[in-house]
């Protein structure tokens, strides 16, 4: 099922996807002593997406979807190299500050994205474009002054740079439009798995680690999988404006989920994380008002 019967089925499907995600960062925050063991986690993260995908499209295609390999060109690889960037950069990112400021590093893509098109796809920006881009930016910056504590900073500057490999995924796809796309997110996947295997041999460490943490690894993997199944199917159906605002749900249920105090994280985003979040959500509103008429692709849509 490659879209929806229903078209009014496909805000909830899409906001279903965004909740999903949302549970990303309160699983991460779960697994004991996360900082320890990133390569064990993106080992099996990568695993459980590359063999969910290839499930699903199998389900889907039949044994025509080994096909996709073949199509996947250099576009198809700069966007599996991009994503698996912010994958490995996600969790450093996660486990070197608060989730709030990971979240809201990747709530600016739509406006990194914006630029890698201008800049490697020549695509024009306009003056309104460039006053959302502003905003954000000026949202982030006051993130990163105001936060001081030790490796904050490095997590900060990690989560931008997943929002930027998350961009290039998604400018890889407007680069050529045929890239299959559920097939450039399982090499991703497998690049995860290549990378941290080399990483673990190198270092000597254990492949596996606890039960709990292997349980939550495999469960990230099968929330990224399932959240983006559900975006793919109903985003055909929703103009990119609708979309970009849809896809906050992720960032938004994030950052709630950790700092909800009953379901035990309890972490409170700092005064500068929510002015500099606030300028971001103020931009990504304005964005999506002035591309009503706009068909930008935005992620698997």
């Amino acid at each position: 099922m490659d879209h929806l019967k229903n078209p009014k089925l496909a805000i909830p499907v899409v906001l279903l996807a965004g909740i999903f995600w949302s549970f990303g960062p309160y699983v991460v925050r779960n697994i004991d002593d996360a900082h320890t063991v990133p390569w064990q986690y993106l080992f099996t993260r990568g695993l459980v997406i590359f063999i969910l995908l290839n499930v699903y499209l199998f389900m889907e295609e039949g044994l025509s979807f080994l096909n996709n390999y073949k199509k996947i060109g250099i576009s198809g690889i700069v966007g599996g190299l991009g994503l698996a960037t912010a994958m490995i950069t996600f969790i450093w990112s996660i486990t070197n500050t608060t989730a709030a400021i990971t979240l809201l590093c990747l709530a600016a893509m739509p406006f990194i994205t914006a630029l890698l098109g201008f800049l490697f796809l020549k695509e024009t920006i306009s003056i309104n474009v460039w006053i959302s881009i502003a905003i954000a930016t000026i949202g982030i910056l006051i993130m990163a002054l105001g936060n001081h504590e030790k490796n904050t900073f490095f997590g900060f500057i990690l989560g931008i740079t997943s929002a930027i490999g998350f961009s290039v995924f998604s400018v890889s796809l407007r680069w050529r439009k045929d890239t299959p796309k559920f097939t450039t997110v399982a090499i991703a996947g497998i690049i995860c798995v290549i990378v941290s295997s080399l990483v673990i041999i190198n270092k000597d460490l254990s492949l596996i680690s606890s039960s709990k943490n292997q349980t939550l690894f495999a469960l990230h993997g099968t929330i990224v999988c399932l959240g983006m199944i559900l975006y793919a199917i109903a985003s055909k159906n929703i103009p990119a404006a609708e979309l970009t605002l849809l896809s906050l749900t992720e960032v938004i249920g994030g950052i709630f989920w950790v700092w909800l105090p009953w379901l035990g994280v309890n972490e409170i985003p700092g005064t500068n994380t929510i002015i500099g979040g606030f300028l971001i959500f103020l931009s990504l509103f304005y964005y999506s008002l002035i591309i009503k008429t706009n068909k930008r692709f935005i992620a698997l849509n």
